[in-house]
């Protein structure tokens, strides 16, 4: 329930900041994928907050680890190519 709560806080919150700037909801497109990447990004500046202040120093492939999945999703992977793939690349064959 609590969850619930905080989900509308969040979301009155957003309403208010959209009045404020004269948005109309739903937002146009554009200004809603902003909005969003907002999100996500302030997601992940309180972790990192809480662990500078903790006085931990991340280094940025720290933070790219926790942050990177987060933020894209799982990327996809290239298909492991196989040794018979490779050398016909290269021969041309």
């Amino acid at each position: 329930m609590n969850v619930y709560v905080v989900s509308l806080g969040a979301g009155v919150l957003v309403g208010v900041i959209y009045g404020l700037l004269s948005v109309r909801s739903p937002a146009p497109p554009v200004i809603a994928l902003v909005g969003l990447a907002g999100i996500l990004i302030g997601e992940q500046l309180v972790p990192l907050a809480k662990r500078l202040l903790a006085g931990d120093t991340p280094t940025v492939s720290e933070v790219k680890q926790d942050c990177r999945e987060h933020m894209f999703g799982q990327l996809p992977q290239r298909p492991a190519r196989t040794a018979d793939a490779a050398h016909s690349d290269r021969t041309g064959a």
